[in-house]
């Protein structure tokens, strides 16, 4: 994986970018002091962009992976010729334990699979590639269709607070929460944008204020534990959060640190809104005690820009993610539609809708 020149300014709707024949990816590790697109020529490099947070974000992740197996798919048939369905499977398993959490990741290795079990031996690059593109724009339709059914929900002018990045940066483009706030910014119901600096990796710092900024949305960043006494003070209407992964009742998998703010949400009496394309949700996980929690290195708690601020000698504990009960969400917004109050009834008839 290396740093290569494109000639496009760095965009969050273009984070995700297949040109010249290869994927390029915005880093969005180096965000905001840093705007530059990695190359990626192979699948093994593809996976390590996943799981070194190069790109994260369930819907994002599963357009990247997709365009991996396109990757993957060259490199077998270059190497295996007509016998190239025996060496593509390496590419995909290693894609696949790129991270855990994010069922979009597995939902676009299953698409992908199902065009790969169609195809014959020729060269199975053309139509990898036009699958893996049409997953990329069926996320930006979809991102565009939930903002504007989540921002009819927000009936008047007010504040809301984000957590994580759940922007352009996290999916194909236009973003899922930020897609809502997007949304309702345009029309006139968004009065400024509360961001969590979401610890460890700060995406709410660095990405989600970075995004509104750019596109002149009012945003101020807030530690994330000073989001209840942002609550406690006023003016706040809703919270809006994305997911990684929601489960067949309802219950949400998001960034660490979701299920506190909703709580503290509850407390005060202020509605919850997930946004998140269908893809990203399992129905093979009845609730959320079946969603695969990530852990990652404690060094990532324990250091920041690259200095040690924990005590020596003291371990940490780092989930990536936490789960938000179905019963403390006021409404989860997909493309398909809004489902209040959430359940494993509702849930089902909207899937099957």
């Amino acid at each position: 994986m290396q740093s290569m020149p494109l000639n496009i300014p760095a965009d969050a709707d273009k984070a995700i970018v297949w040109t010249n024949d290869r994927l390029y990816l915005l880093d969005q590790r180096v965000l905001p002091t840093q705007e530059t697109y990695l190359e990626l020529q192979t699948a093994a490099a593809t996976a390590d962009a996943i799981h070194d947070m190069v790109v994260r974000g369930a819907p994002a992740i599963g357009v990247t992976a997709a365009f991996g197996v396109v990757l993957a798919a060259r490199e077998s048939y270059q190497s295996h010729g007509s016998a190239w369905k025996e060496g593509v499977t390496t590419g995909m398993d290693r894609l696949a334990a790129s991270r855990p959490t994010a069922v979009n990741l597995f939902w676009a290795l299953e698409r992908m699979q199902g065009v790969i079990s169609g195809l014959d031996t020729g060269d199975p690059e053309p139509r990898l590639l036009q699958e893996a593109k049409q997953i990329h724009e069926e996320d930006v339709a979809s991102c565009r269709r939930l903002g504007d059914l989540g921002a009819e929900l927000i009936e008047s002018t007010t504040s809301v607070i984000t957590h994580c990045n759940a922007g352009a940066l996290a999916t194909g483009g236009y973003g899922t929460a930020l897609g809502v706030i997007r949304s309702a910014w345009a029309d006139g119901k968004i009065e400024r944008v509360y961001a969590d600096e979401t610890r460890p990796w700060l995406q709410g710092s660095r990405l989600t204020a970075w995004e509104l900024h750019k596109d002149d949305i009012p945003v101020t960043l807030i530690t994330d534990g000073a989001a209840a006494c942002r609550m406690q003070t006023g003016g706040i209407g809703w919270i809006i959060v994305g997911s990684d992964r929601i489960a067949a009742n309802g219950d949400v998998a998001n960034k660490i640190g979701t299920y506190s703010l909703v709580v503290a949400a509850k407390h005060h009496g202020i509605k919850v809104m997930v946004a998140a394309p269908t893809s990203t949700i399992d129905m093979s996980a009845a609730s959320g005690s079946e969603i695969p929690i990530e852990s990652r290195d404690p060094v990532e708690v324990l250091n920041c820009g690259g200095k040690r601020l924990g005590a020596p000698g003291v371990d940490a504990w780092n989930p990536v993610f936490d789960v938000t009960p179905a019963e403390l969400v006021d409404v989860i917004v997909t493309e398909k539609g809004i489902v209040h109050s959430p359940n494993m009834k509702k849930i089902s008839e909207m899937m099957a809708s």
